[in-house]
């Protein structure tokens, strides 16, 4: 970097990829600084379903940051395919959820937020061997192919001139009278104006070590995910299953993604043997004509937990230049179009879109 941007961003994930393409609509110059590659933590490992597993027993602030990411969606998956020839495959496929014992609370939260449902029939289970409990069929809840909408995001960066930096840990940070001045990385200092700190999981490891305060500290932990691909024929499966605490999601190519689990492991990402056979029953024992595709992958990413799956989005208190958007759990693409739009609303002082007390430092997250 040779002259020094307006907004630099450290985290390489769909958050700050997301927050990066906004500051650059809105007129800023953007760096970003990743210690590994870009997009290859728990943006790359996830589902990809659009929408919080059984959303009316989620918090109303994922609701109000999931609804307006809902509306951003079409638009930037067009617009990504478009101007980077890099389909993020945005697919509204749909969803069926095969056991709501909270029926009344679901049906309340689609009426309220617009959302449309069906009862779903019992063509919906010619497939599958499950016990279904009041299932609900939600028809427009899309997915995104992670892989092939962080590529996008990352491609449609460069276009924009975005500044991207990998493999660049930082090692330590320049402060004086409660400002950051630079950040120093292994591949050198990097002067700074406005420093957004989107590191996902590490971000509570980075605050620890570099920005101690006497407030306002994120806790945010590392919660591990394992996560299992099979390769079927495209239309084996037709549309998203939410069964019980696990799913299965089909791509457009007929790969169909089983998961997951939900462990603490510090930064442990290492896959066990154990979960792959707990996924792979689940998988076979819900959608038996699975018992003829191969497994052809597991993995695991860390997503990055906080107690109730808010996430932090706010100015910090006492550093009068540094920002956090941190802390999505498992919803990070759910959530990541207005959680970039609200990002740059409070940097840039615009009318924020949606209300931001709950994101704040300071709040009970």
């Amino acid at each position: 970097m040779t002259t020094t941007p307006d907004i630099t961003l450290i985290g390489g994930g769909i958050i700050s990829l997301l927050t990066a393409r906004e500051f650059i609509k809105a007129g800023a110059t953007v760096a970003i600084i990743e210690k590994n590659q870009l997009g290859q933590e728990s943006s790359w490992a996830g589902g990809g379903i659009l929408l919080p597993l059984y959303p009316w027993r989620q918090a109303d602030a994922i609701t109000r940051l999931l609804l307006q990411s809902l509306k951003l969606y079409p638009d930037l998956a067009s617009e990504l395919s478009t101007e980077t020839g890099i389909d993020p495959e945005w697919t509204p496929c749909g969803l069926l959820i095969t056991k709501n014992p909270d029926l009344a609370a679901a049906i309340n939260w689609c009426n309220e937020n617009a959302i449309a449902y069906q009862p779903a029939e019992a063509d919906f289970f010619s497939m599958l061997n499950t016990q279904p409990d009041q299932p609900l069929w939600l028809p427009d809840i899309a997915q995104a192919r992670n892989p092939r909408l962080v590529k996008s995001l990352r491609q449609d960066l460069i276009n924009k001139g975005a500044t991207l930096i990998e493999h660049c840990a930082v090692t330590s940070v320049d402060l004086s009278q409660k400002r950051i001045n630079a950040i120093n990385t292994v591949a050198g200092k990097f002067a700074v104006n406005q420093l957004v700190i989107a590191a996902g999981a590490w971000t509570g490891q980075l605050f620890r070590q570099f920005f101690i305060a006497d407030c306002a500290m994120p806790k945010i932990a590392p919660v591990k995910g394992q996560m299992l691909l099979f390769d079927t024929p495209p239309e084996t499966l037709k549309f998203m299953v939410l069964d019980g605490d696990q799913y299965l999601i089909p791509r457009r190519d007929g790969k169909i993604l089983a998961g997951s689990t939900v462990e603490q492991d510090d930064f442990n990402k290492t896959t066990t043997t154990a979960a792959r056979d707990r996924l792979n029953s689940f998988a076979l024992d819900l959608m038996p004509a699975l018992k003829n595709a191969p497994l052809i992958e597991h993995w695991a990413g860390l997503r990055p937990g906080t107690e109730h799956g808010i996430p932090y989005i706010d100015k910090h208190p006492e550093f009068s230049n540094l920002y956090i958007n941190a802390g999505h759990f498992r919803n990070g693409l759910a959530m990541g179009p207005a959680s970039a739009q609200l990002m740059v609303d409070l940097v840039l002082a615009r009318t924020p879109q949606i209300a931001p007390e709950p994101y704040r430092l300071n709040s009970a997250h």
